[in-house]
């Protein structure tokens, strides 16, 4: 039964929406944990922060078609490329470059996020085991097909306004070739691949959630623009790492799953309030959800430390940070000018 709760405000809706499916994803993680689990309410936040109108038919069953893909392409480079360290790196990086590039056209957000995801998670879990890789990609797949079917579900339950409901199309993927689009994707690998290739070459696994949240963070079109883009990510951080904080030791109290539920459903609700806000702060807010959601649910195992955790994954995420603002004023730097400049004789 549609939930039509008479909201007359599209923030109002997105908000509640925002909050309803969150929850809803956080409740069957939960309650199934399932490899990657916490996948699903951090795809869900992400995509739910996004002023986008429901999924059609089509769309849904071709990102469930694209996921499939990302999963076969990580499959190959972990499978048959990664045992050779020299053919790997390049071809990572021409992998990278072609994602961007994609994203840089106009390309599906839905097949770039999960490329990267598949390209930078399975050859790190391959590290420690070839079996462990399959099966954790494989709960990706799961978890990116569930959150296609949690935005239906959100959207049923909290329909958009008539007049929102069919928004403007987007200008759609760019075919030709683009040299705006390829300069940005090589800056975009340039400073990337180098942070990869270290997390996977020393098998940082503890840090996995670390690298999901850098790739989520690189699919920002601005990522030239290093010092805001920088500065955001760690406000963020600490923005969800304060609420974490307060959630962690709330549910320390009270350890029951019913709690769990009523705790995510307050607190995505809040952001949710606050993202659709139009405020200097709601736009580090999307990405502070995300980040809360994966420092509590890291934090919730028996021999975690919320402390080390929270302090870790800043310091990480912090100097990821810092070396992305540095390494793109270098390339700024000596980035060969265009030749526009006519000399007066």
């Amino acid at each position: 039964m549609n939930c039509n709760l008479k909201l007359t405000k599209p923030q109002h809706i997105r908000a509640l929406r925002y909050a309803v499916g969150i929850t809803i994803a956080a409740a069957l993680a939960f309650a199934i944990d399932w490899p990657l689990a916490f996948l699903f309410p951090v795809l869900s936040a992400v995509f739910l922060a996004l002023p986008l109108p429901k999924f059609t038919l089509a769309q849904g069953f071709r990102n469930m078609r694209d996921t499939l893909f990302a999963f076969g392409v990580g499959f190959l480079f972990t499978q048959f490329i990664l045992p050779f360290p020299i053919i790997y790196i390049p071809f990572l990086g021409l992998a990278l470059f072609q994602t961007y590039y994609h994203l840089n056209r106009g390309g599906s957000i839905w097949l770039v996020l999960m490329l990267l995801l598949c390209l930078l998670l399975m050859p790190m879990l391959a590290g420690i085991n070839e079996g462990l890789a399959i099966g954790v990609a494989s709960g990706l797949v799961s978890s990116s097909w569930m959150t296609i079917l949690l935005l239906w579900l959100a959207h049923y339950l909290v329909p958009d306004l008539p007049a929102e409901a069919s928004m403007p199309k987007p200008p759609g993927y760019q075919a030709v070739y683009s040299p705006v689009a390829a300069e940005t994707a090589l800056k975009s690998t340039i400073v990337v691949l180098p942070i990869a290739i270290t997390f996977i070459a020393f098998n940082w696994t503890s840090q996995i959630l670390v690298m999901v949240f850098a790739a989520i963070f690189t699919l920002s079109p601005n990522l030239d623009k290093g010092k805001e883009a920088g500065m955001n990510s760690i406000k963020s951080t600490l923005i969800g790492g304060g609420v974490a904080f307060f959630v962690y030791w709330a549910l320390v109290a009270v350890p029951e799953y019913y709690f769990v539920i009523l705790l995510m459903f307050i607190t995505s609700l809040g952001f949710g309030i606050a993202i659709n806000a139009g405020t200097s702060i709601s736009k580090y807010l999307p990405s502070a959800m995300v980040a809360m959601i994966i420092l509590v649910n890291s934090s919730l195992g028996d021999s975690s430390d919320f402390t080390e955790n929270f302090v870790m994954r800043t310091v990480f995420i912090s100097m990821a940070t810092i070396y992305v603002v540095i390494a793109l004023k270098v390339l700024d730097a000596f980035w060969p000018k265009p030749t526009t400049e006519v000399s007066a004789t």
